[in-house]
């Protein structure tokens, strides 16, 4: 029953390390060249003109961009948890926009605005806002800034609160002040003109904000309450900092972010679409995008095998009374898609995966000499989310989980965890992922299975990665209904953190599905099940693939590995000749032509090939290619049984040609 999280995409507070040495791939504009030049002569003079200033260095298993010698270094941004300053800068500058919204637009009605990630936010229910009057606000929020307005703390009745909050004609405050169980009530006032129902904390005084260091962003429609039901608002994001330096620091990281998004680098390399005519949140392969796929799948499951898995496959739907045994329709109904009836029966889209590897270990007895049992299956799930909420391939309706579950007896709980964090840890690696934050999730409130239960699996947690040697922090709370678990952050080119791997002990299946083994006394006895996910889904994996690396994939990687580039027409046949060579070794070619050698190549840089093989005249004659690299430069001609030799072990080694 494995629940992969998928929280809200945005700018995430841990990407503001900022590691922004990464340089822009720049296209090269075109130049006049004659074709009596070499290839070799043609691409020093691409060289020398277009040089790049950043280097590349091959680093365990990716190619990872180095800043140049000459690039200053990149500032450490202070975080909301490492900072209580600019946590209290970002509090009051929500407070101080909602007064400036309601200086201006005295119709609007306020309704919260918390501090977040990289900034604040508050929604309004007003008319739609635009651009234009985000001007008009952030001008505003300078004047009262500049006003040095005192922030004041006042405590109030219930009824005090609720008699000031009808005075103003504020009902989202009204529902605010009811929810609100604690009393006395708290008030936080902006000068003697404006106060809101909040808890803190605050600055002493709205001059301490500096004016220079705080920028609106966007404006979005956002449901009261999240609820579709409910009155559509509108919510103006903004962000804050604690001096000029960092929100340029911060603006820096915002562009390189939006350069490596997925969507739109999905786009520009033909990867994968998501179809109107289909619907939303449903991810559409394209040839470039479904060879990468395969790629993944293919060295996932061949590692699998070699560490005892064993695959399955599985339907994508089964009858209700499956869900209904599993606890889904109790605990999990909201996120499930309508269930369709089938010749009387009520059928379902499945949502996870775990029901059906259990039929399968239920297919058969079991004695306690069968374990540990592990089976593997990299199976599409469909789950319902919210139009408003659907983000590229992050946040889709149907996606391919790598999901895994191991049935083993109490004393391999260890040894089986332990297990797959170093399997994990080897995946990962292998797509160039080797910074991780991990966390330990205990039992939440709404919970099945006893105390004693949950004790014993998170100890079985715990034991196992201390045994690992990783350190993590506890999430109180923040475990799966039916057990704890751990959760992997991967951190990327950008020190953004996102949730993948994820491992949860479950002792409430196996009671639910009463599922046995014969033990050494021919008793019948309940065996552990571990749910795990180390990719977490191929699709957001993929996403995250194509962020880190901003579309420049690592050479056994890249859906297209070389382009061929004849100068003329002439050396067309020679290229076809060896492309079918390059081919029946399994290397990913084309042929790129029709055009000057100089648009060849930015054309193939704009498709971010890896290698570029240059073929002339005197290639054809000497059965050689002129090679050049995307991420090292010229790297010479050289015949073709070296350059298939030489690329054919950097894909095996996952290295650098």
């Amino acid at each position: 029953m494995l629940v992969v999280s998928s929280s809200r995409i945005g700018l995430m507070e841990a990407a503001l390390s900022l590691s922004l040495s990464l340089s822009k791939h720049s296209l090269l504009p075109a130049h006049r060249l004659v074709h009596h030049f070499s290839p070799r002569c043609i691409l020093n003079h691409h060289l020398h003109r277009h040089r790049r200033t950043t280097r590349f260095s091959a680093v365990a298993t990716q190619l990872t961009e180095t800043p140049s010698s000459t690039a200053p270094p990149a500032p450490v941004l202070p975080t909301n948890q490492s900072s209580q300053t600019l946590l209290r800068i970002r509090h009051t500058c929500a407070h101080v926009m909602a007064m400036a919204v309601q200086k201006i637009y005295p119709q609007a009605k306020v309704t919260i605005g918390p501090w977040i990630d990289n900034g604040f936010y508050y929604d309004f229910d007003v008319e739609p806002l635009t651009d234009h009057d985000l001007k008009k606000i952030k001008k505003e929020m300078d004047r009262i800034i500049g006003r040095n307005l005192p922030l004041i703390r006042e405590q109030v009745t219930r009824d005090e609160a609720e008699k000031r909050i009808m005075a103003i004609n504020e009902p989202y405050k009204m529902e605010i002040l009811q929810s609100i169980k604690e009393e006395p009530i708290t008030i936080y006032h902006i000068g003697d003109e404006w106060w809101d129902l909040c808890a803190g904390p605050h600055l002493e005084s709205t001059g301490n904000i500096n004016r220079k260091a705080v920028e609106l962003e966007s404006v979005a429609g956002a449901y009261w309450r999240g609820d579709i039901t409910k009155p559509m608002l509108q919510r103006v994001y903004g962000t804050a900092w604690e001096n000029e330096e960092q929100l340029k620091a911060y603006l820096h990281f915002k562009e390189e972010a939006k350069r490596r998004d997925h969507r739109r680098i999905g786009q520009d390399l033909d990867l994968f679409s998501i179809q109107d005519e289909a619907g939303g949140g449903l991810v559409f392969w394209h040839p470039k995008g479904a060879i990468m796929r395969h790629i993944i799948e293919d060295a996932w499951k061949k590692i699998h095998l070699q560490r005892g898995y064993d695959l399955l496959y599985t339907p994508h739907v089964a009858k209700s009374d499956l869900w209904k045994i599993s606890g889904h329709l109790d605990f999990y109904k909201e996120n499930m898609f309508e269930q369709m009836e089938i010749e009387k029966e009520l059928y379902q889209l499945r949502p996870m995966n775990c029901p059906y590897h259990i039929l399968v270990y239920k297919a058969q007895q079991h004695s306690y000499r069968d374990f540990p049992i592990r089976v593997a299956e990299l199976g599409t799930v469909y789950r319902y989310e919210l139009s408003g909420s659907l983000h590229g391939l992050f946040r889709v309706r149907g996606f391919t989980q790598d999901d895994a579950h191991i049935f083993c007896l109490e004393d391999q709980i260890k040894d089986e965890i332990r297990g797959v964090l170093d399997l994990t840890e080897e995946i990962l690696l292998q797509f160039g992922f080797d910074k991780y934050e991990v966390n330990l999730s205990t039992r939440p409130e709404k919970f099945v299975g006893g105390d004693e239960i949950w004790d014993k699996a998170t100890a079985a947690l715990k034991d196992a990665l201390n045994d690992k040697g990783w350190s993590y922090q506890i999430d109180d709370g923040g475990g799966a209904f039916y057990g704890p678990k751990i959760d992997l952050k991967i951190e990327d080119a950008l020190g953004r953190k996102w949730q993948c791997s994820t491992i949860q002990v479950d002792f409430n299946l196996p009671e639910r599905f009463d599922m046995t083994y014969v033990d050494s006394d021919q008793e019948r006895k309940r065996p552990i099940m571990i749910h795990r996910a180390i990719l977490g889904s191929l699709e957001r994996f993929f996403g995250v693939l194509i962020e880190h690396y901003a579309g420049d994939f690592p050479l056994w990687l890249s859906p297209i590995q070389t382009h061929l580039l004849p100068i003329t027409d002439s050396q067309l046949d020679y290229c076809k000749r060896v492309l079918e060579r390059l081919k029946a070794d399994g290397i990913r070619a084309e042929i790129c032509h029709g055009g000057r050698i100089s648009k060849l190549i930015r054309s193939s840089e704009k498709l971010k090939i890896p290698l570029m093989a240059v073929v002339g005249a005197k290639e054809v004659e000497n059965e050689t290619v002129t090679l050049r690299s995307r991420f090292g430069g010229e790297l010479g001609t050289m015949a073709v049984d070296e350059f298939v030799t030489r690329i054919k072990h950097a894909i095996q080694d996952k290295t650098s040609f």
